[in-house]
C-alpha cells in the first residue's frame, strides 16, 4: 500500500495488527509511523501502552513480548521496531529465499531462527489488540517478512519520489498548508529543495511562515527564503553558455553562486534547464512543432522560439557534452576539496569551449 493509504487507514481507525514500513524516503516513513501511533494511542494512556525498539540494541524476543502484552486501560498497544535491516546479517540474506530454511538454520533449530523470520512467524497470527510497526530502509525482497507483507497487504512502500512527480508533491504539500503555488514556482522549488521530501517540507514550512496564512507561495518568496536565484538568472547563464560568451557566463555565475549551500542547488537549476533543452531537441527531431516540443520539455511558451533557435545554433554533440560536464561538476561538488565557486567556474569554462 502507499503511505497515503496507510495514513488514511489510521485516520479512519481501521488499523491492521502489523505494518512493515519499508523504503528510503524517511519523511514519508516517519509520517506513516506518526499517523499509526496517533491513531493507536487515541483514547489510551501512551505510557502504559507504547514500546519502541531499535534492532540490534533490543532483541526480537523483547519486541514480540511487548507485542503480546495486553493493553492497559486502552483498546490497543503500539509497538515500534526500527532499523530492521540491522538484523539482516551478512551472508544471511538467502536463508529464507523461497520460504525454505537454510542448512545452518536446520542445524540450529527453531530457537535460533533469524529475528526477521521470527517476526514473519508472529505476523501469521498477530495479537489483535496490538499495532506492531516494523520499519526498515531496505530488506531483501525474498525475506519471509517481506513476502508475507506483500501477500497480506501490510507492506507500506516509502520509496523516494521521482523528479518528474516532485513538483506535484510540492503543490500538494503547499495546498495542505493552505497555500496556492504556481506550477513554474513549484518546479523551481522542487529543483532546489528536492529530491528528499524532508528538505522540501522544511522549505515549505519556512515559506508558509514567510508569506502568511492563506497567501500564495510566490517566486519572490522562494528567492528570499530558500535560494537567492531566480529562474530568469539561470536562463541568462544558459543563454551565455549557448552563445559561448564566457565573460557574460562568469559574470552571471558570480552573481548567483552561493558557496554556503555547496553550489548544488545552482547546479541543479542549470542541469534542469539543460535537461529541458535535451527534451525539446528530442521532440523537435521526432517531428513536433516548436510550441508542442516546448510544452513537452516544460519550457515556458515565451521561451519556445528562442530555445528552438538556440538548439539550431549549437554544434553537434554539445548537449551530450554538457550533460557529462554537469555530472562531473556534481561529483566534484560532493567529493572534491575545491570550493564550489572553483568547481562551477571550471564547468562554465568547459561548457563555453
Amino acid at each position: 500500500m502507499t503511505p497515503e493509504q496507510a495514513i488514511q487507514e489510521a485516520t479512519k481507525g481501521t488499523l491492521r495488527p502489523v505494518y512493515l514500513v519499508l523504503g528510503e524516503e524517511r519523511y514519508l516513513a516517519d509520517k506513516v509511523v506518526h499517523a499509526l501511533r496517533e491513531a493507536t494511542m487515541l483514547g489510551g494512556i501512551a505510557g502504559f501502552n507504547e514500546d519502541k525498539f531499535t534492532a540490534g540494541e533490543a532483541s526480537v524476543d523483547a519486541v514480540l513480548s511487548a507485542s503480546k502484552m495486553v493493553p492497559m486501560m486502552a483498546k490497543r498497544r503500539f509497538v515500534l521496531a526500527r532499523g530492521l535491516e540491522r538484523w539482516e546479517k551478512k551472508g544471511d540474506s538467502e536463508d529464507d529465499e523461497g520460504g525454505g530454511k537454510s542448512a545452518s538454520e536446520g542445524k540450529r533449530g527453531a530457537k535460533d531462527a533469524s529475528p526477521l523470520d521470527a517476526l514473519a512467524e508472529y505476523a501469521k497470527a498477530p495479537a489483535s489488540s496490538t499495532v506492531l510497526v516494523l520499519s526498515a530502509t531496505k530488506l531483501h525482497a525474498q525475506r519471509k517478512i517481506v513476502t508475507a507483507a506483500k501477500k497480506e497487504d501490510f507492506l507500506v512502500n516509502c520509496e523516494p519520489v521521482s523528479r518528474k512527480a516532485l513538483p506535484t508533491v510540492v503543490r500538494q504539500m503547499s495546498k495542505e498548508r493552505g497555500h496556492d503555488i504556481a506550477p513554474d514556482v513549484a518546479d523551481h522549488l522542487a529543483e532546489i529543495a528536492g529530491p528528499e521530501l524532508g528538505y522540501v517540507a522544511d522549505a515549505i514550512e519556512r515559506l508558509s511562515l514567510f508569506v502568511g496564512e492563506g497567501k500564495p507561495i510566490t517566486e519572490d518568496a522562494v528567492v528570499t527564503m530558500v535560494m537567492k536565484v531566480r529562474p530568469g538568472s539561470v536562463w541568462d547563464l544558459v543563454d551565455a553558455l549557448t552563445r559561448r560568451r564566457l565573460d557574460k557566463a562568469l559574470a552571471v555565475l558570480a552573481e548567483v553562486v552561493d558557496s554556503k549551500d555547496g553550489g548544488l542547488p545552482l547546479l541543479g537549476l542549470v542541469a534542469s534547464n539543460v535537461r529541458k533543452m535535451v527534451k525539446m531537441d528530442s521532440a523537435l527531431r521526432a517531428g513536433a512543432n516548436v510550441n508542442e516540443a516546448a510544452a513537452r520539455a516544460g519550457i515556458p511558451p515565451f521561451k519556445a522560439q528562442e530555445t528552438a533557435q538556440t538548439l539550431k545554433s549549437l554544434p553537434r554533440g554539445t548537449l551530450p557534452t554538457w550533460v557529462r560536464l554537469l555530472a562531473e561538476a556534481d561529483r566534484a561538488l560532493k567529493g572534491s576539496k575545491r570550493t564550489p565557486q572553483a568547481v562551477l567556474e571550471t564547468m562554465v569554462i568547459s561548457m563555453c569551449r
